[in-house]
């Protein structure tokens, strides 16, 4: 097994932004603390969760530098840096590893898709291009298209592809994939609803929107799963169930956010065209929180 990035959980951070529209790192930079002082494992930013694909080039560096400078070596900080542009993608992670990340989040080309001969084209480009590792980033839901299962195999030929982050929350994907790639590459869950089926399986842990909320459970959810205690791990999934489930009960990370921002935790709007969220996902949303003590 090649070198590891991390294991537990890792946090796909929001971007919180100022009123103005412009990126609140001041908050931005309390957010990694208070993460990392509740047991956060590794700082994933300008992924999903992190908007960037309403960012501008300079924005998006900037993010990642901003976080790899304040996280200061304490964890793991993995940059997203994917594109359907193959170009864009090799300049944009060669651009994050000279601001000192120390992983790539690359996921699948979405709109124009590609064939799996060109997926293994475009992440081999990506990975020649660089010298740090990357974790593979399979959301079908998003991109339209699932990297099969012999293409990770193949893939995980290179030394720099190390890890996946499998995001389709189809369970029989992810055992196959477990089965007959888990000895090569590192997989992660992408949903924080299956985080213990999926480590029981054999995945190292978790790239989570959950870890927003409630850091220190979903930490040690992964950890007692990494210590085969899926007795307890699977006390807190159970525990938890109604909160994830309301943390998507619109587009992420519309939930998130309002969730931040009902928490006191002022992360401020989505960028268009994500929108505010309905009233009646708003009280659903705030139930879960009320329940588990989060807000008032």
């Amino acid at each position: 097994m090649k070198n590891t990035i991390f294991t537990g959980a890792g946090i796909a951070i929001i971007t919180p932004f100022n009123e103005d529209g412009t990126i609140n790192f001041d908050c931005l930079g309390k957010m990694i603390d208070n993460q990392i002082e509740s047991g956060t494992d590794a700082i994933i930013i300008c992924g999903t969760t992190g908007e960037a694909s309403t960012m501008s080039d300079d924005e998006h560096l900037e993010c990642i530098k901003f976080a790899v400078k304040h996280t200061a070596g304490r964890v793991p900080v993995i940059a997203g840096t994917g594109s359907n542009d193959t170009k864009y993608a090799v300049e944009l992670s060669k651009e994050a590893e000279a601001a000192g990340a120390d992983g790539l989040l690359v996921v699948t080309p979405y709109y124009n898709k590609a064939t799996q001969k060109g997926l293994i084209l475009h992440f081999n480009a990506i990975a020649d291009a660089v010298n740090i590792p990357i974790i593979l980033y399979n959301i079908p839901g998003r991109t339209g298209m699932s990297i099969e299962v012999s293409t990770v195999k193949e893939l995980a030929k290179h030394k720099n592809i190390v890890g996946l982050k499998e995001a389709s929350g189809n369970i029989s994907y992810a055992a196959k994939l477990l089965a007959e790639c888990g000895d090569v590459i590192d997989v992660y869950s992408g949903n924080d609803d299956i985080i213990v089926p999926m480590m029981s399986l054999g995945a190292k842990g978790v790239i989570s929107v959950l870890s927003h909320v409630i850091p220190k459970e979903t930490h040690m959810m992964t950890q007692y799963c990494l210590e085969n205690n899926f007795a307890e791990a699977a006390k807190l999934q159970l525990e938890y169930m109604d909160l994830i489930n309301n943390l998507f009960i619109e587009v992420n990370p519309i939930p998130v956010k309002e969730a931040m921002n009902m928490m006191g935790v002022n992360v401020g709007p989505c960028r268009m065209p994500l929108c505010e969220m309905t009233d009646d996902h708003k009280a659903a949303l705030k139930a879960s929180l009320v329940k588990h003590g989060l807000v008032k």
